[in-house]
């Protein structure tokens, strides 16, 4: 597997028509985002100056016919993490990006991989890996037919069952 830079993953985004994220864990440690969580967790302002330029990339690649897609299966009642970013993934969806969640217990008949990913058209798998303390994520190419097609089916059956963003956060999902 290929370890990608951020230049070479942001390219997959320009030159599909497709990009699918899959998202399983219910709490990430990333370092960027300790801060505005603890911020949130204390009532705290935030700008969120940190997350403007992902939203400005999200908004060029929809411009140019990218269709950028999330799920998120989350475990209910939510952890605290889950909690936040429903909190703040309306930015993302006006920016473009299609969120949405899945119930873990309604994903319990799909055979979930263990990695997250991306996934590009049906021809490029990266997976989003969190080795070590997970405080850093890592992208790496997975282009192997066989596993494409399965993160392909997995995407298939997690889309449809999945609830949009602004759907999401009306649901009696959120007050459990």
């Amino acid at each position: 597997m290929v370890r990608l830079s951020d230049e070479d993953f942001q390219q997959y985004f320009r030159d599909a028509k497709r990009a699918f994220h899959l998202e399983l864990k219910d709490s990430y440690h990333v370092v960027s985002e300790a801060e505005p969580l603890r911020k949130w967790k204390a009532g705290e302002f935030d700008d969120h100056a940190w997350r403007r330029s992902w939203q400005a990339f999200l908004r060029e690649q929809t411009a140019n016919g990218c269709m950028i897609q999330r799920v998120r299966v989350v475990t209910v009642p939510h952890s605290l993490y889950t909690r936040w970013l429903l909190n703040i993934a309306g930015d993302n969806v006006k920016a473009g990006e299609d969120i949405r969640y899945l119930p873990r217990h309604l994903a319990e008949s799909i055979d979930l991989p263990e990695e997250d990913c991306w996934l590009f058209d049906e021809e490029h798998l990266v997976l989003s890996t969190f080795p070590g303390d997970g405080r850093v994520g890592v992208f790496v190419v997975a282009d192997n037919a066989r596993l494409i097609d399965r993160y392909a089916g997995v995407r298939d059956l997690v889309w449809q069952r999945a609830i949009p963003h602004a759907e999401y956060i009306h649901s009696s999902y959120m007050n459990t």
